[in-house]
């Protein structure tokens, strides 16, 4: 099998287990849950768990040789020199969840080595799902999508997840130099805000911090969206513990204002 042909295997593969799991939250959405705090101070609920649950099950079975890294259960080493590693958060935002929020996402992204090459948004609540591979374009459910052309700031939206991290980051006045010359800002976070500059319908996005499994999808979406994401010093990684998306017209803009900062 070549190595597209693999690839979109994966994909659709991706895409049927990240559906499974979204359906399964929806279950729980918008009821009384038990949330737990963990200890490094996030929330938790029986649906993040089952959601993983649900994908780590589709993955063993299909791809019993590949490694797993979810939130919620760690990680599960490759077999027989496998280079491929699932990153899995079964409900990113769950702040967003637990207060019925429909913001919320299920994240799969996949890893050769140590490059992104697949990556899965569904947004269960809304309806949407965001998905893209290396060389198989960025698809809105069943349409082709790509980032906006807009060019200047004053009229691109600007969204971040948390304003307070921003504040404890160091970028502070990076932030503020985008914002204030932006059309306008909004909190519309976690990965729907990057899901946002992927179709078209904002144009930088940040986090402050962010682990590997929040963004490891994001990557390949953005690349065969026709934009970038990158961390505040500017490469393409999911290991810098922050992340930027934008549309390709200003990334350097964003890079030196943030880098700069």
């Amino acid at each position: 099998m070549s190595a597209a042909s693999e690839l979109s295997r994966f994909l659709d593969f991706a895409r049927a287990a990240a559906y499974e799991a979204g359906r399964h939250t929806l279950g729980y959405f918008y009821r009384s849950l038990e949330v737990i705090d963990k200890a490094d101070g996030s929330p938790v609920t029986v649906a993040d768990r089952e959601a993983e649950q649900i994908l780590r099950a589709a993955i063993e079975k299909a791809f019993p040789d590949h490694a797993i890294l979810g939130e919620e259960f760690g990680r599960k080493e490759a077999r027989n020199g496998s280079p491929y590693t699932w990153y899995l958060d079964p409900i990113d935002g769950t702040k967003s969840f637990i207060h019925g929020v429909p913001m919320y996402s299920n994240l799969v992204g996949l890893l050769c080595e140590d490059r992104s090459v697949l990556g899965i948004i569904n947004l269960p609540a809304l309806g949407e799902m965001i998905s893209a591979a290396d060389g198989h374009g960025c698809w809105l459910n069943g349409r082709r999508v790509k980032v906006s052309d807009e060019s200047d700031l004053s009229r691109a939206v600007v969204l971040t997840t948390d304003q307070t991290d921003l504040a404890r980051s160091g970028v502070t006045n990076g932030w503020k130099s985008l914002v204030e010359g932006a059309r306008f800002t909004r909190t519309w976070g976690d990965a729907y805000g990057y899901a946002l500059v992927a179709t078209g319908r904002a144009e930088i996005m940040l986090d402050a911090r962010a682990e590997t499994y929040d963004i490891a999808a994001l990557p390949p979406i953005l690349r065969e969206a026709g934009g970038q994401f990158f961390d505040w010093t500017g490469r393409e990684t999911i290991f810098g513990g922050n992340g930027i998306a934008t549309n390709a017209a200003l990334a350097n803009l964003v890079r030196q204002r943030i880098g700069g900062a």
